[in-house]
């Protein structure tokens, strides 16, 4: 028989589990977990998920559901103050890191060569590598051409690291840079302007 838990120990167990996990947490994951012993539906642990969302809409702290589940961040606008909590700096990545990461969260699954000709340079191993190795980015699979070149796409890792529930949510690239690609396409395929 499963134990009895009220609506304000189920708000504050599921605020405690979220706040104590080390990743983003699906409402799977505490059914499984620290709900397992209670007679919990998907729609009551919805509810009390939405009525966090909302108690911590105007905090400086908010709750958000990411690829993987739901975890607590601080507000964006507060990162400059309390980036000086922490005097040691994030890694910095190279734009050829970040050209070649937008590359596969925009146009995957996508090759090494695709990147390389979209960029207009070699790729490194490094590059690749290093993207590898945050787990952003995997293959998926391997193209249908000589030499089966593997495809990449992004992971659950990265949208949960920019707080992405969806690749939907990426903001949408800036209309120039579409254009200028279409009038590339257009030199390379023509040979002149139209």
């Amino acid at each position: 028989m499963a134990a009895k838990i009220n609506d304000a120990q189920l708000l504050q167990l599921v605020e405690a589990a979220i706040f104590a996990a080390d990743k983003p947490l699906s409402a799977d994951d505490m059914q499984a977990t620290v709900l397992d012993e209670f007679n919990v539906s998907k729609k009551r642990l919805a509810d009390t998920l939405q009525q966090l969302l909302q108690d911590y809409a105007g905090r400086g702290i908010t709750l958000v559901e990411t690829a993987s589940g739901y975890r607590f961040v601080t507000k964006p606008e507060l990162s400059d103050y309390l980036a000086k909590l922490w005097p040691e700096r994030s890694p910095r990545y190279s734009r050829a890191v970040l050209e070649t990461l937008s590359l596969i969260a925009y146009r995957q699954p996508i090759t090494r060569g695709e990147i390389e000709d979209i960029r207009g340079v070699s790729v490194s191993s490094q590059i690749i590598r290093t993207l590898l190795d945050r787990g952003w980015v995997k293959v998926v699979g391997h193209k249908e051409v000589p030499g089966r070149p593997g495809l990449y796409a992004t992971t659950k890792e990265f949208l949960d690291y920019f707080g992405l529930k969806h690749l939907n949510q990426l903001p949408p690239l800036p209309e120039f840079q579409t254009l200028s690609l279409d009038l590339a396409d257009t030199v390379v395929t023509t040979g002149e302007l139209h």
